[in-house]
């Protein structure tokens, strides 16, 4: 965990210094109530939007929808369908002046998603069933509750803490140590699905300008500083405190995820021009649509 934290304390003093020399910070977005969280899920997004830009073939349904989504370890995005209409009035473009580099580690994540994420991910789908993929997406998306709860405080979103409290309760008991979601389906409480990046956002710091991170994917500076925080608000760190192990369970938690979302990442790439372009413009009117909730 000392060597995870110092990266992140590396990245974090690299990309402050960046943000000085270039002066890109933008103005804030509107102030208000952010809904649904990070990173984490920005597939059906950067997909929905692309299809707006060149026309694409029928899409493939995911019968996993109905199941809460935890990237870090978020939800599944919630209303993002009907966003995208709006998305497509225009909004403001992120700053993007790190752009060649942030291509080259496009490049590299494309490229390790096919060759390696996809393959891996395909076979585990193949040797595991859906709904037991599913109870492990639901055990990791309420292991790291201390997250969103916090950041709902963070943002004087009580009743949102409150739910996400009685949330963990429920579903660590009733529901198996969280991999039914009892909460959800019997009580109608939905995951609050918050985040340090977007507190940083409801105090009117603006997200500065985008990254692509390796193996990270899509981020913006204050989404990778508020990634970066939340390392210490995560269980799994302090539960999994060796390297190693802790790495091994992210990467089974990440093969589990891809395995229940394959083939949106491929309609991105089918559906648009350039498919940097659509992922960096899908992440950034998919985070600030979330300001406006």
């Amino acid at each position: 965990m000392g060597l995870r934290r110092t990266y992140a304390a590396f990245l974090l003093s690299g990309l402050i210094g960046l943000l000085t020399v270039c002066g890109w910070a933008s103005a804030a977005p509107p102030s208000g109530l952010y809904h649904d969280s990070e990173f984490q899920d920005h597939h059906v997004a950067t997909r929905d939007l692309a299809q707006n830009e060149v026309p694409a073939a029928p899409q493939k349904t995911d019968d996993s929808a109905d199941a809460p989504e935890a990237l870090d370890n978020t939800a599944e995005p919630v209303g993002m369908e009907e966003d995208a209409e709006g998305w497509s009035e225009g909004l403001g473009a992120i700053p993007d002046p790190l752009e060649p580099m942030n291509r080259a580690f496009f490049q590299f994540n494309d490229k390790l998603y096919f060759w390696v994420l996809k393959p891996v991910s395909e076979g585990y789908g193949w040797a595991v069933p859906q709904t037991a993929r599913v109870c492990v997406r639901n055990f990791f998306s309420n292991l790291i509750m201390p997250i969103r709860a916090i950041s709902c405080l963070l943002q004087g979103k009580i009743k949102g803490l409150g739910i996400e409290v009685l949330r963990f309760v429920v579903n660590s008991t009733v529901g198996f140590a969280g991999f039914q979601d009892v909460a959800r389906q019997q009580m109608d409480l939905p995951m609050q699905d918050e985040d340090l990046g977007q507190v940083f956002a409801f105090y009117g710091i603006g997200p500065g300008f985008y990254i692509d991170l390796p193996i990270l994917g899509p981020s913006s500076l204050r989404d990778t500083v508020g990634w970066a925080g939340q390392l210490y608000l995560n269980p799994l760190d302090y539960i999994v405190k060796d390297w190693w192990p802790n790495i091994g369970i992210r990467s089974y938690d990440l093969v589990n995820r891809t395995s229940l979302r394959i083939g949106e990442y491929e309609d991105l790439k089918r559906a648009s021009l350039d498919p940097y372009v659509a992922l960096r413009d899908a992440y950034h009117q998919y985070r600030t649509s979330q300001t406006e909730k």
